[in-house]
């Protein structure tokens, strides 16, 4: 079997940026044959997240995080199918996830690597379980509950940077559904702030890039600042730690403004914020989500729930294409993002993404009311085009199946 891989091409140095020049795509051949234990899975999504910078450098700085090596394929959090197993826990069909999927579109993986999820769980949305309902959204719940000592009627103001990203913006939901009065977001562009403010319940907003931030946070925070989830570092949380109230908490989440500098983890704070956090009781741990997995299968189901009802929204950046991959990590500067590596997937601007494989088109109205279809405006040798109330979507299929389902669609769910 021929399948793509990404390879790490060259390493961009401690204090360098990624460049799309530092990832390979190669082609290689896939033994068919599985030995007891094995799986072969067919890669559907792949995970570009911000820690992934750490593991381009050959010290990690961190003991659990193991670097890429030169030519080697790279992996993170993926979701696939299993296409066929010779393992007794898996069979083919199974959607399966694992934190060390390696950038394939194929693979063959052993059992003990993977974890078998019930798409019921994301109504078949199953990127989630990469960002809202995987280790993402388990790193903002329990990073909240463990270290941001939220308390109903008390009042408490939460302001999170990177607010816009796959973390911040699930922790400044569940911040607003535990009980804090009061969620104000940092993000580094208008189009993000409003999206955090309209589509996912923030009070306010704070564009970074055209605003002044200590101004700002006086203005959004007058009560001061009873809890920070802090993504970014670097200047912009030592303006919001300057505005932090005695006894007040910081979850320590990431970093992602130092990530490019060879400092190490968490970075040197400045003699100031120093005494800001000594003089005024902050608490500031850092926060590291593989240390409270014992609570992990009770918070997925919370998660879920919530999802499910709508009352927390999931925003996702998807790309197509394996051989996008290492391009994501200029585009996204490090928020996360999906890759689809599969067919049969729609994918839009407007940072949705729906899966559309066979089993599951029969769901599309039940499970995506949010996003009607308008329009068929287009149909190609390389798919079809739609247009929804978010803009254009493109779903990749040979044509003539791309005509069949269009004409499903079309008869069932498309308003005139």
């Amino acid at each position: 079997m021929q399948v793509q891989r990404v390879v790490l091409n060259s390493r961009p140095g401690k204090n360098g940026a990624p460049v799309p020049e530092n990832f390979r795509l190669e082609e290689i051949t896939l033994a068919p044959d599985l030995k007891d234990g094995e799986v072969l899975v067919r890669t559907l999504y792949l995970s570009v997240d911000p820690y992934m910078r750490c593991r381009m450098n050959e010290d990690t700085g961190a003991d659990y995080l193991t670097p890429w090596q030169i030519s080697k394929c790279v992996d993170g959090g993926g979701v696939g199918l299993i296409d066929s197993s010779r393992c007794n826990n898996f069979a083919a069909g199974d959607v399966v996830i694992s934190f060390n999927w390696p950038w394939q579109t194929h693979a063959v993986m052993t059992g003990s690597d993977l974890q078998k999820v019930d798409p019921q769980l994301v109504d078949g949305h199953l990127s989630y379980f990469l960002g809202a309902v995987g280790i993402t959204g388990l790193t903002a719940l329990l990073g909240i509950r463990e270290k941001g000592h939220i308390t109903k009627r008390a009042n408490h103001t939460m302001v999170v940077s990177g607010a816009a990203g796959a973390c911040g913006s699930i922790a400044g939901q569940i911040g607003r559904l535990d009980g804090c009065v009061r969620v104000v977001g940092i993000c580094g562009s208008d189009e993000k702030c409003k999206a955090i403010v309209e589509d996912l319940g923030f009070s306010t907003a704070i564009n970074y890039h055209l605003e002044d931030v200590p101004t700002r946070l006086k203005e959004s925070c007058p009560d001061g600042i009873d809890v920070y989830f802090d993504n970014v570092g670097g200047a912009i949380s030592d303006a919001v730690i300057a505005q932090m109230n005695n006894g007040s908490h910081i979850i320590l989440c990431g970093q992602i403004s130092q990530y490019n500098k060879d400092v190490p983890y968490p970075p040197p704070l400045s003699e100031e914020t120093q005494k800001n956090l000594q003089s005024k009781n902050i608490t500031r741990e850092r926060f590291t989500v593989l240390n409270y997995m014992s609570k992990a299968d009770a918070a997925l189901c919370e998660l879920s729930q919530w999802i499910k009802s709508g009352r927390i929204k999931v925003l996702e950046t998807v790309v197509n294409g394996i051989e996008n991959m290492g391009g994501i990590y200029e585009f996204q500067h490090f928020c996360n993002c999906i890759s689809c590596c599969g067919q049969f997937h729609f994918f839009s601007f407007s940072c949705r993404c729906i899966l559309l494989y066979d089993e599951r088109r029969k769901h599309w109205q039940a499970n995506h009311k949010n996003i009607p279809l308008k329009k068929i405006t287009s149909v190609s040798s390389g798919g079809c085009a739609l247009t929804t109330h978010h803009g254009k979507l493109t779903l990749l299929l040979p044509v003539i199946s791309a005509i069949k389902l269009l004409n499903e669609l079309q008869s069932k769910y498309c308003a005139d």
